[in-house]
This record gives structure tokens, sequence and C-alpha cells, in this order.
């Protein structure tokens, strides 16, 4: 199947909270409101830079078939630039199909070109599918690192500091 990947766009509002939509059932979270979806993903790329954008869509069949949520981070401890891939979805009825590996490559290829180092990504601990599927493309484990969030009433009493 020809996965056609590129950044979203404003243009991309809908296919995007389409694909938002899904993945809050996937990964156990209340269901969302398309209407509201896609109003935040209009928000959300209009106010994008097209230097860092933040959403890669993946396209197949002409239907919206995954994405991938980055944020680039720099620099670096090396003062390299690295992207976090925040999110890598693939709707339920493109998986294994080769979305998830047009996103990355993709992803991989917008680094190399624009001199970013490497990319750093988490998955749930659960998520059998996902943690294959790194570790084929080669994905290293670290252990040296723990991951944290600051939210709700946490968030609140650190803004006050």
């Amino acid at each position: 199947m020809a996965v056609d990947v590129h950044w979203a766009t404003t243009e991309d509002a809908e296919a995007l909270a389409t694909v938002l939509c899904e993945m809050a059932t996937h990964y156990r979270q209340a269901p969302l409101d398309h209407g509201r979806a896609v109003a935040s993903a209009r928000q959300w790329l209009g106010d994008e830079s097209p230097a860092y954008p933040h959403f890669a869509l993946a396209f197949a069949g002409g239907e919206v078939a995954g994405l991938a949520s980055v944020a680039i981070a720099h620099p670096g401890i090396d003062l390299g630039r690295l992207m976090f891939l925040k999110d890598l979805f693939v709707r339920e009825s493109a998986r294994n199909r080769g979305v998830g590996q047009a996103l990355v490559s993709f992803l991989a290829g917008h680094c190399l070109d624009k001199g970013i180092g490497r990319i750093d990504l988490t998955t749930e601990d659960w998520n059998e599918g996902a943690l294959r599927f790194y570790d084929r493309l080669g994905a290293e484990r670290h252990g040296q690192k723990i991951f944290l969030r600051l939210s709700g009433e946490a968030l609140r009493t650190a803004a006050k500091l």
C-alpha cells in the first residue's frame, strides 16, 4: 500500500481530529467530541511555526491512516538538536501496512535534512505491539532515564514556586 506522509497544515484539521479521536479510545481515555477535536486541531495547526511543525500525517488510499506528534528540542547536552516523538499512532484499519514505518522514515529523513541528531520517544510498558515495532527499527532501550510528569495539582504547585 502506498503511504503519503506530510506535515499537517490547517487544511488537515479534520483528518488530524479523526486520528486524535481514535487515539483517545486506544489509549483508554474518555471519548473525544469530534467537533471539539477539529476546533483544537485547527487552532494548534494555525499556531505552529513552519520551521517547527508538530504533526506529521500519513494517508493511505486517500484516507488518513496515522499521525506522529513531535517536538524539536535544542540544544542537547552535545549542543545537537533532538526530536521528541510524543505519539506515533496508526489507525486500527491501517495497521500492519507500513504506515508506522512510513511515518518514522519521514521523521528520520527530516532529522537528517535539518541536522537533528536523534529521535527520543517513549511508549507504554503494556503496548507490546509498539515495543516490537521499535525493536524491529533498531531503537535502543535506555534504562538510564525515568519518565516523569507534572500535571494537575503538581503543575499548579510548581507554577507558584
